[in-house]
């Protein structure tokens, strides 16, 4: 039996859980699709008039007592899916970049609930969310150079554009698996919490950025993006950065502020 992807709502934040019980949450071909398809699900819903949502936290399902985020691909697969040039093209570009992208360009802020391994396809998945919270046991890598196979360049672009090349050059020469606090050293993590105020510094976090005014976080995660190609900001750009100006929640935040009140932000 394969793993799959649990999503579960509470309030203003939708949970993605990576669950394949038995294999640390190794991350199969079927979870690929699903991982891409819940992140469509959210977003659209999301987009929904009268939407509560806010923010997405993706993690790892416990697997009784032992933590993981994801303990990379299923090597089972390939031997199955990934044996030759056809299959692995396709395994990469129509199955895990599509699941990656769904990440990376969803319009709500997300949040990689880390504890446990996080090591090569789960790396990926962290790597493309917004913010990185891992418990001080937690582990980072991507140890295929023992395996004979390399990283496909797609899915290291995004580890190379969050730590760098060097970094990203160090894990995968050597093979070597970081410790949380090392990990945070050379830029793959947000924050490092020890493992029994882990739990509640992510839901601390989610909290954070769930009090914010919603269209002000996706248009922060919008200009960020822009601000990584080396062009400079159009005119039309410079103006659109203003598209506040006309929000009721633009209205909204300095009523409260004045008022010294918590704002009620609608996301219009």
């Amino acid at each position: 039996m394969g793993g799959s992807i649990l999503t579960r709502h509470h309030g203003a934040v939708a949970t993605v859980a990576l669950s394949n019980p038995g294999k640390l949450n190794a991350v199969d071909y079927a979870m690929w699709g699903e991982l891409k398809a819940a992140l469509e699900a959210v977003a659209a819903e999301a987009d929904a008039a009268g939407s509560e949502l806010r923010v997405v936290v993706i993690t790892g399902e416990a697997d009784g007592a032992t933590p993981a985020f994801a303990a990379g691909g299923d090597l089972e697969e390939f031997l199955t899916l990934r044996a030759t040039l056809d299959q692995a093209l396709h395994y990469h570009d129509e199955r895990v970049a599509p699941a990656l992208n769904a990440i990376a360009n969803c319009p709500l802020p997300t949040v990689a609930a880390i504890n446990g391994p996080c090591i090569g396809g789960g790396l990926e998945i962290a790597a493309a969310c917004d913010l990185r919270i891992a418990s001080a046991s937690s582990r980072f890598g991507a140890p295929i150079n023992r395996l004979g196979f390399s990283m496909y360049p797609g899915e290291m672009a995004g580890l190379v554009q969050l730590a760098g090349p060097a970094v990203v050059l160090e894990i995968l020469l050597e093979g070597r698996v970081l410790g949380a606090d090392e990990a945070y050293a050379k830029g793959l993590l947000t924050r490092v919490v020890e493992d029994a105020q882990w739990r509640a510094e992510v839901d601390a976090t989610v909290a954070r950025i769930a009090a914010g005014a919603p269209l002000v976080a996706r248009w922060h995660k919008q200009w960020v993006r822009r601000l990584l190609h080396d062009t400079p900001l159009s005119a039309t750009e410079k103006a659109d950065s203003f598209a506040f100006l006309a929000t009721d929640d633009y209205k909204e935040g300095l009523r409260a502020f004045f008022a010294k009140e918590k704002p009620r932000f609608s996301g219009r």
